[in-house]
């Protein structure tokens, strides 16, 4: 669906949201295979280990929530010379349910996890559209596929964004530029390590980034891992409403 990324020796890549976790673990396993990756994030200490731990990188310091800071720093970027590749990382995720409701917390999840995106691509799409070529991936969640307990803030945002990448698959894929989706079971990150609840199948952030180039390398439009246990919240998708709220009320509440 979208042409196979395999040989990275020479590209440059972007990945915002790189400061732990999937974000950063692929982004050293494509710092392996030859990319040249430019990592961003708030946090500039953990950007500088990144870089001093692997030469050639580069570190943009970076809130995605700030509009002008994103078009600043692509800007910047792109003054470099050209990108072929971003992956939008930055994550925000507390669990949370109904009767505990945060609306201060849930625009948090917002501009994070969708604002922060269009942002990026707002700032992007302009020179991916000149070129004819170049690839988007946003990380989005196996929780955005349907509403689940715990999941009030988070997977709404998740939803949007694999409805954002459908969309922009649609738009884009005659032009030459594509687009791919990324949606993680649960994997042990700073994110999900606050977690009360049975995580299962969990994953390292090495296996997530190892099923990330996978994917990119059989030219996915979806990557979604690990499939034992992602496959069973796909069946969910086409499941009858009376049957999902039944199901998910005796496993999960």
């Amino acid at each position: 669906m979208n042409p196979p990324l395999k040989d990275w020796r020479g590209k440059t890549v972007w990945i915002v949201g790189a400061s732990s976790g999937i974000g950063q673990a692929t982004a050293a396993a494509l710092h392996s295979q030859g990319a040249r990756v430019v990592v961003s994030a708030r946090k500039a200490e953990a950007l500088a280990a990144f870089v001093a731990q692997h030469p050639g990188s580069r570190a943009l310091t970076l809130d995605a929530t700030r509009r002008e800071a994103v078009t600043l720093a692509a800007q910047q970027l792109l003054a470099q010379g050209p990108l072929d590749c971003v992956v939008y990382c930055a994550g925000h995720y507390h669990a949370m349910r109904s009767d505990a409701m945060d609306v201060p917390d849930m625009a948090r999840h917002m501009e994070v996890n969708y604002l922060g995106a269009l942002y990026v691509l707002d700032a992007l799409l302009p020179h991916f559209l000149a070129r004819g070529a170049g690839h988007i991936s946003l990380v989005g969640s196996v929780a955005g596929y349907r509403g689940l307990p715990n999941s009030l803030a988070y997977g709404p945002t998740k939803a949007a964004l694999i409805n954002l990448s459908e969309t922009l698959y649609l738009d884009l894929h005659g032009k030459g530029i594509g687009v791919s989706i990324i949606n993680p079971g649960f994997v042990e990150t700073p994110l999900t390590a606050g977690n009360q609840f049975d995580m299962p199948a969990l994953l390292t952030p090495q296996q997530a980034a190892s099923a990330i180039l996978q994917g990119w390398a059989r030219g996915a439009f979806e990557i979604h891992f690990p499939k034992r246990f992602t496959l069973w919240l796909k069946a969910l998708r086409v499941m009858p409403n009376r049957l999902f709220f039944q199901l998910v009320r005796r496993v999960a509440l």
